[in-house]
Parts: structure tokens; C-alpha cells; sequence
């Protein structure tokens, strides 16, 4: 309300009693004249505006809510849960403030009265009797369109880059096995060929033939669509698993592990087997970074709106140039390395939401850092209300 108005109001109420029928006449066709003007403020909004009460009854909805939403004229019968089921809507009224408004911030997706996606703002308000919420909801659905069909040339363009560098990078294992393979049958036709000399040729081929296995085995991982399938996951165990599975490869490039674990670690939800890809890549890079002797350190920490995961090296680190190309495909700066690793590692980490981090200077090692979103952030409950157990009915 603005300061104007609530002067006028005062200043109203303060004289009603000696206010005469013809003014009070004016004052109220002053009063209806602002209400209409302010009517056709909201009906002019391209958002659609609701306002609700603390029984998620709807109290107020303009031109654009109508529109979105399919509302009858008449919604005093109508709730909010009804109308937009994707939001949770239990917590949204058992949550302090804040809790309300980080929980109602999303873009959800509807199918009545037509098939769109809406990006939803709850601004919770009070007054001295009640609870109460505005609801603007703003149509994105164009922009997800358009956001889909970019990432749909986007990866189509990356994967004809991929295509060629794939072929380019296999051209030399290929070139080297052939190479190999008209030796050994130079050698075969001669009756005095040396049998130790060809045992090592196919040893050479065969390390050529899984050298090729490995990249094609990269880059369809890399490039391949994978629908991930969500569960509640210890990452603790599963880093404590993947460490387990390369404990020989580890010892023998006589590298330390150093792991710090909370004691309490909450479970998030994950694909257990893409996490533990991207984890078995992340410390197949740190220990390909370091010389013998090095040490990896794991620390694991926990605040009210993420789990972090961080993963420091003692090896040589990454400059600028490095490290503006550390996730485009094929650019590795590892001997014997194909590039691929960091792309699925990112791949991964951006399929669960979470946030990728590198820290790293010349020779001063390097620290990646994942940060996943923490299921059932920390908020402050209300006793159960009225409308908490009509939502349990």
C-alpha cells in the first residue's frame, strides 16, 4: 500500500464520523475509481499474478494468471495445490520465510490449458492477522525451446568435432598396427625369422588394438546420451569403492591417498555408476599428474545447501592455456592421454546439477571441487497448522 494511499485511509477513517452523505459519496467513487485503476494495472501485467491465503485458497488472480492457468471467473472454491501439484507445497507452508522463498523458485512444466513451462516466484507476505502469498508466474516456455533447439546444434556440432578427432587420433594407432602387421609378415615368410622378435610384434599390436579399444570406448562415453538413474547414494562409499578398485594401479605408481570424511555425511541422489566413472576419471587424472612419491587428498564437507566433494593433487598443475582447454575433447597435455576423461567427468557432474570448480597455478598442483546440491536443506519448522493436515486428508 503506498504512503498516499494510507494517508487518504487515515485520514477517512479519522472523519467518518462527521463526514456528510455527499462526501462520503465522493470518497467512495474515489475509492472505486483506484480499485478499477489498479485493476487494470495488474490485468495489463504480462505475468500472471495470484495472490493466496495460508489455506491455499486463491483470493486474487489477474488477466494473465487466467490465461495461464485456464482460471474460471469465480475460484473461491479453488486451491492452489490443485492447480500447480509440482510444487511442495508442505514445506513451502511449514518453512520460516526464507524457506518459503528458495522453496517456490522454480520452473515447473503444465499441461492444462495448454502444454507450457512456467518459471514460479512465491513472495510470502504477513500482515497482523494472517499469512498470506503472491504468486508470479512468468511463461518460459519459448525460452526453453529455444534453449533446447541450441543445445540439440550445439551437441550436433560437437559431435561432428568429435567424429573428426576421432578420426584423426585413430589414425595413428591404426597406421602403427599396420605397420607391425607387414612386419610380422615379412618376417613370417622368411624360413630363419627370429619367433622372439614376432612375439613381440604382436604384443606391440595387441597394445595398438587396445589402445584403439579405449578411445572408441571414450568417446562413445562421452558422447553418448545417458538417462541417469537417480537414487540415494553414499558418496563416501563409493569413492571408498573406486579407491579400493585402483588400490594396484595407485601402489604402483606409489602414490598416497589421504581421505577427510565428516563423520555425518548426508545421502544425495545420484547414478552410483556415472559417479563412479566420473570419480575413477578424476583420480586417474590426479595420479597421471603426479610423479611417484605424490599425494592425493580427498576431503569431503557439508553445508546447510551442498555436499562438497574436493580432490587436491601435488602434481605440476595447469597454466591459463592449459586450462582454458581443459574440458574440450582431445585436448590432453598428458602423455598418452586422448582428452576425454575431463569431458565425462563434467558430463557427469552436470547431469546431477552440481557445480565444478578447478583451482590450480604452475606447479602448485590442482584441486577440483564438486559441489552437489544437498537434499532436505536445513529449515526451520512450524508446528503442523490447519492447512498442513488438510493436506494430509
Amino acid at each position: 500500500m503506498s504512503q498516499e494511499k494510507a494517508s487518504f485511509l487515515d485520514r477517512f477513517i479519522e472523519r467518518l464520523d462527521t463526514i456528510d452523505s455527499n462526501s462520503l459519496q465522493a470518497y467512495i467513487v474515489h475509492l472505486f475509481r483506484e480499485r478499477g485503476f489498479f485493476e487494470s494495472v495488474f490485468n495489463a501485467i504480462q505475468e500472471g499474478i495470484l495472490v493466496i491465503d495460508r489455506h491455499l485458497s486463491i483470493k486474487y488472480f489477474n488477466s494473465a494468471a487466467k490465461s495461464l492457468l485456464g482460471l474460471p471467473d469465480d475460484c473461491r472454491k479453488l486451491k492452489i495445490i490443485k492447480l500447480l501439484p509440482q510444487l511442495d507445497w508442505r514445506r513451502i507452508l511449514g518453512g520460516d520465510v526464507d524457506a518459503w522463498t528458495r522453496l517456490a523458485r522454480q520452473e515447473i512444466e503444465i499441461a492444462y490449458p495448454t502444454q507450457r513451462w512456467l518459471q514460479v516466484y512465491i513472495v510470502p507476505q504477513e500482515d497482523e492477522k494472517e499469512r498470506f502469498a503472491t504468486i508470479i508466474l512468468h511463461d518460459v516456455t519459448e525460452r526453453r525451446r529455444q534453449t533446447d533447439e541450441e543445445l540439440e546444434s550445439r551437441t550436433a556440432g560437437v559431435v561432428a568435432m568429435l567424429a573428426g578427432s576421432v578420426a584423426h587420433e585413430i589414425g595413428n594407432p591404426l597406421n602403427s598396427l599396420y605397420l607391425n602387421l607387414q612386419l610380422l609378415e615379412h618376417d613370417l615368410k622368411d624360413e630363419t625369422f627370429d619367433r622372439n622378435e614376432a612375439l613381440e610384434t604382436v604384443v606391440c599390436c595387441r597394445g595398438e588394438v587396445q589402445r584403439l579399444d579405449n578411445l572408441i570406448r571414450q568417446f562413445l562415453n562421452a558422447v553418448r546420451p545417458v538417462q541417469l538413474e537417480f537414487q540415494q547414494v553414499d558418496l563416501r562409499q563409493l569413492l571408498l569403492d573406486t579407491l579400493k578398485f585402483m588400490q594396484h594401479e595407485l601402489e604402483l605408481r606409489s602414490l598416497t591417498v589421504r581421505c577427510d570424511f565428516p563423520e555425518s555425511w548426508p545421502m544425495i541422489s545420484g547414478d552410483a555408476e556415472q559417479l563412479k566413472q566420473a570419480f575413477y576419471n578424476i583420480i586417474k587424472n590426479a595420479a597421471q599428474a603426479m610423479s611417484s612419491g605424490g599425494e592425493l587428498l580427498i576431503v569431503g564437507s557439508v553445508d546447510d545447501v551442498n555436499v562438497k566433494l574436493g580432490f587436491a593433487d601435488s602434481g605440476k598443475g595447469a597454466n591459463v592455456r592449459e586450462l582454458s582447454t581443459m574440458f574440450e575433447p582431445f585436448a590432453s597435455f598428458k602423455p598418452g592421454g586422448n582428452g576425454l576423461g575431463m569431458m565425462i567427468i563434467e558430463r557427469v557432474v552436470r547431469g546431477h546439477g552440481a557445480e565444478l570448480l578447478l583451482d590450480t597455478a604452475p606447479e602448485a598442483g590442482m584441486t577440483l571441487t564438486i559441489s552437489f546440491p544437498r537434499e532436505g536443506r536445513r529449515v526451520r519448522m512450524l508446528p503442523e497448522s490447519a492447512e498442513q493436515q488438510e493436506l494430509d486428508q
